[in-house]
């Protein structure tokens, strides 16, 4: 079935403005809510997936997470909807990935140092709410006037042991793809994989690389694929990617890293 189009309504007080992405289970929408009357973002199930129970459960959970949440890098969450299908009302998020960003620009040394200082900032406020991320990637943060803002919480959960696979499968830590438990250290990772992806346009480990190529082979060293960057940034970018979890930074430990790089607190 085709998305919505616009003028639709998809619950009462929300009429679509316009259809913004399709992915396996759900729907996003631009729309207008007449109750804060302004725009939002709504994200809902497919009408073909509209009856898998699983998905709706994953959504509604995802929902009532982000309105527990309250940090300046993490979507904000208006409202979990029920009914007439489970859906999650959002606040509109301006910019661009930061995928998007860097098909065009490197990111500067400040930049890329703000950019971890923020989203270790955002993972550090989801553990301390008892959970973890599990697919931070450059497509799950938008980047708007120097600030970044996670944009997907859709597989996070509590820390413990994870069937293999969980994630995103070039950015997913070690641990994740092999299955088994998985906490904090697999954000710090993911991290690593933003800021290395930021520095040098793409991932460590890319197409045709094998099925797991993180539990193969080593991310390469960041200044050995982008010369000029200051040792102690790549250095960290290059602990947070250490396939053993036990000796990447804390969060607290990676923003000290961090901190001097961009030259103010984040």
């Amino acid at each position: 079935m085709r998305p919505r189009g616009p003028g639709a309504r998809l619950a009462p007080g929300y009429e679509v403005v316009e259809h913004l992405a399709r992915g396996r289970d759900l729907d996003v929408y631009d729309v207008w809510s007449e109750a804060r009357r302004c725009r939002c973002v709504v994200k809902t199930l497919r009408p073909d997936r509209r009856g898998d129970a699983r998905a709706a459960r994953r959504l509604l959970a995802e929902g009532a997470l982000l309105r527990r949440l309250c940090h300046p890098s993490i979507v904000r969450g208006y409202e979990t909807l029920r009914d007439p299908h489970p859906a999650i009302a959002m606040e509109t998020v301006g910019g661009e990935t930061v995928g998007h960003l860097i098909e065009h620009r490197r990111l500067r040394a400040a930049e890329l140092a703000f950019l971890g200082l923020q989203l270790a900032s955002a993972a550090g406020h989801l553990h301390d709410a008892g959970y973890v991320h599990l697919d931070l990637k450059p497509s799950n943060v938008i980047a708007e006037n120097g600030r970044a803002k996670l944009i997907d919480l859709s597989i996070a959960r509590r820390p413990g042991r994870a069937r293999p696979g969980v994630g995103t499968w070039c950015y997913m830590a070690p641990e994740q793809a092999r299955g088994g438990p998985v906490g904090p250290p697999a954000d710090v990772w993911g991290i690593g994989i933003v800021l290395h992806a930021a520095a040098v346009g793409d991932t460590p480990f890319a197409d045709g690389d094998g099925a797991h190529p993180q539990l193969e082979r080593r991310a390469p060293a960041l200044g050995s694929t982008r010369r000029g960057l200051p040792r102690a940034l790549s250095a960290a970018v290059d602990a947070c990617l250490d396939p053993d979890p036990a000796s990447r930074p804390t969060i607290d430990e990676l923003r000290a890293r961090l901190e001097p790089v961009a030259g103010a607190r984040g």
